[in-house]
């Protein structure tokens, strides 16, 4: 393959950053940039050892001094010869020594050419060293935004999902491979596939399917968290919550209604979910064309929303003067509730009233209630803690072992569906009598379809959308 490089570390200045190289000749490209202080050409130090030297420009120049590392193929993160070079973390030193790199086939050296977004852990994969789970856990570790995200990663990296496929690849191969062989060489003495055979082979790999797929929705919420809309009328005090959950003025507070124009986002991680919170424009009919359109964006926002904090002014008392806002107050509520998502009702400016009762009667009695009744001061906290244990309760992280097992993004959830849906038709096919052999294509269905989950037979257009996720240098 090609000789690549890259920086792999970020662009801001930084104590230590890093040149990494690929390829074949990756060891003498490193050796026209790096001078070693110990006198020996790269190639000839220790692989994996640190060894210190200076860097040279493309001109031979020292620009830097730092260190340098080789890993020969096959026991590096590509597969095939690589190397790192370690400066000090200034933009203009790692951009000159690239540059320097990048030149060397002008000067009769082997030609070097800037890697691509992901080419670094694309040749992982194409060289057996990692399969596409664990690709994908790369780029899924490096965006992690919550330690339970960045665990799950990790013990995907390690091979976790993996470890939980290839059984379930392996039975299903076996009974694929000995029906063909019966088939090709019938004059060998090999045992038939019987049909309870197949169907106990499919019924185990569907049952290993249904339970990863059960788990697929906390995969998804720990890599991309819980979108989340706070409604209510003007004044309820959402933007309030917004800024104590996030811990610090996101979003303007007034006492005018209609402060909010427009929906604002922040994410927040509350109960150790990672929520990504929208603030919206209070909820009411208005002649204001700037502030309906942000009443339009909320009721989308609403409808978008994987949960939905409905927050009630606490401190409006009930009498006829208010009649007009707790008439409005109830429409909300039964509108909220009538979404049949998941949602918190939440009396804010309990710091005021103090805590009492909900006027939860307002909700139509077939009505989707809601999970939890908390009252909440943005001012003090109160209720906060209730509020995080009660988001917790409603996105439960699961088992510890579970971690690294879990799918985490919809093309490996769209996969193993598709396997399972293969399997239930080919046990029900066998069940109302049809022949070994016509079941066997459902069989083969749920086989391409976990390869593509894994990569053992992934089309290379999965496989480039795949890595174009990455960033250069990984």
């Amino acid at each position: 393959m090609d000789l690549i490089a890259a920086v792999a570390t970020g662009p801001a200045a930084s104590a230590i950053g890093v040149v990494r190289l690929s390829g074949d000749g990756c060891f003498d490209a490193c050796g026209r940039v790096f001078r070693p202080v110990n006198g020996r050409p790269l190639a000839d130090q220790e692989p994996r050892k640190l060894v210190m030297g200076e860097m040279l420009d493309s001109r031979g120049r020292v620009i830097d001094r730092g260190m340098a590392v080789r890993f020969p193929a096959p026991h590096s993160y590509t597969g095939e010869d690589s190397a790192e070079l370690h400066c000090h973390g200034s933009p203009v030193v790692l951009r000159e020594v690239l540059s320097a790199l990048f030149s060397l086939g002008a000067s009769g050296g082997a030609p070097v050419r800037q890697a691509l977004p992901g080419e670094f852990t694309k040749r992982a994969f194409l060289n057996g060293r990692m399969d596409l789970t664990q690709a994908e856990a790369v780029v899924d570790l490096i965006d992690a935004e919550t330690a339970a995200a960045a665990r799950n990663a990790a013990a995907q990296l390690d091979g976790g999902l993996r470890r939980l496929l290839e059984p379930i690849q392996e039975s299903l191969l076996d009974v694929a491979s000995r029906f063909y062989a019966v088939v090709d060489y019938p004059d060998e003495e090999i045992q038939d596939v019987r049909p309870e055979e197949i169907a106990w082979a499919m019924a185990s790999a569907e049952e290993a399917l249904t339970h990863l797929l059960a788990a697929c929705r906390r995969g998804q919420v720990l890599k991309r968290g819980v979108r989340t809309a706070i409604v209510g009328l003007p004044n309820a005090g959402k933007s309030s919550l917004l800024n104590a959950l996030a811990g610090y003025d996101r979003a303007i507070v007034a006492d005018v209604p209609g402060t909010t124009r427009d929906t604002v986002e922040e994410s927040v991680l509350c109960g150790g979910v990672l929520l990504r919170l929208v603030d919206t424009a209070g909820l009411r009919e208005t002649e204001d064309a700037v502030e309906r359109l942000g009443v339009e964006r909320s009721r989308r926002a609403m409808e978008e929303a994987e949960l939905i904090l409905l927050v009630r002014d606490g401190s409006v008392q009930v009498c006829p003067e208010n009649r007009e806002r707790l008439e409005a107050e109830a429409l909300l509520l039964n509108q909220v509730a009538q979404t049949g998502k998941p949602w918190l009702c939440l009396e804010s400016k309990c710091d005021l009233t103090g805590p009492h009762a909900f006027s939860m009667g307002l909700v139509e009695r077939d009505a989707n209630n809601p999970a939890a009744c908390l009252c909440v001061s943005s001012v003090t906290g109160q209720g906060l803690d209730r509020l995080e244990a009660a988001v917790a309760a409603l996105f439960p992280p699961g088992a510890p072992e579970e971690a690294g097992s879990l799918l985490t993004d919809q093309r490996q959830e769209d996969a193993a569906r598709r396997a399972g849906d293969a399997l239930r038709r080919g046990r029900a096919a066998l069940e109302s009598g049809l022949t070994p052999d016509a079941v066997l294509t459902d069989v083969e269905e749920a086989l391409d379809a976990l390869g593509e989950l894994t990569g053992r037979t992934a089309r290379e257009e999965i496989v480039s959308a795949i890595f174009s996720r990455f960033c250069v240098g990984k």
